[in-house]
């Protein structure tokens, strides 16, 4: 169990986030939980958790993020950069603002966020925490944007631990799909519901204590789906394989579309 450790996390609100919020108030730990809503938050002790509603996809988000947690904490042991949205369609249309969104706050807000952590520790030691997502190793159809938003995060934390100082650590969390309100929110304002969910589909409880278990063993890596850890060898070897289970999720893209 994680204890005596002041935490930013972003995204606190719901999904994976909510879960591993309630792991962290399990030890003697100080969280500050962000997120655009906080209404899930009001169920914490105000001793363990301060919430904080805020954008996390500007610079001046990711800034006030960083003075609440000087005021409300004192410190950041740890910075879980947790926040991000996906959509789910057929990418057949013009829209700059649309892509700029989502990589405002699945690529920007991270990598901003690192450089502030970098600059606040200042040489002392913390440790830094993103969830990329298994569709950052693997595009998926329905998902070009938000896969491409992830594979942005994927090689920017690849890169970047070849040149990290050694003051800080970095876990990355790779959940497959999870059964959280992430679907409701990739369709949101499409007037559509998507039926049929991506294969495998795991619950947040299970991935939160993979990813809390990540945290406290200094893990680099956090894989809550050993099917997917197995896949991607059995698709390296057997390429056909991957081809088939492509078309059976763009089967449920059309099915997704053919909505009236």
């Amino acid at each position: 169990m994680i204890s005596g450790k002041k935490i930013v996390l972003t995204g606190a609100n719901s999904g994976i986030g909510l879960e591993v919020l309630k792991l962290l108030v399990q030890g003697d730990n100080k969280v500050l939980a962000v997120d655009l809503h906080t209404d899930n938050l009001a169920q914490f002790g105000a001793d363990k958790v301060t919430a904080m509603q805020c954008d996390v996809s500007s610079k001046e988000g990711v800034d006030a993020i960083f003075a609440e947690a000087e005021r409300t904490l004192g410190g950041i042991d740890i910075f879980y950069a947790n926040a991000g949205f996906p959509y789910y369609e057929k990418f057949d249309y013009v829209d700059w603002d649309r892509t700029a969104r989502i990589f405002e706050t699945n690529v920007f807000s991270p990598i901003y966020s690192y450089q502030k952590y970098r600059e606040y520790l200042n040489g002392r030691e913390g440790r830094f925490a993103m969830t990329v997502s298994a569709i950052g190793k693997m595009g998926m159809p329905g998902y070009a944007l938000y896969s491409s938003s992830k594979f942005a995060v994927q090689g920017f934390q690849q890169a970047l631990r070849l040149e990290m100082p050694d003051n800080i650590k970095m876990t990355c969390l790779y959940p497959v799909a999870t059964d959280t309100n992430f679907f409701k929110a990739a369709v949101e304002g499409q007037h559509k519901v998507i039926r049929q969910k991506p294969f495998p589909v795991q619950k947040p409880q299970h991935v939160a204590k993979a990813m809390v278990k990540g945290l406290e063993r200094g893990k680099k890596y956090v894989n809550p789906c050993k099917l997917f850890s197995f896949a991607m060898v059995l698709f390296a070897l057997f390429p056909f394989v991957r081809t088939v289970y492509w078309k059976l999720e763009k089967k449920k893209l059309d099915n997704f579309e053919a909505q009236k």
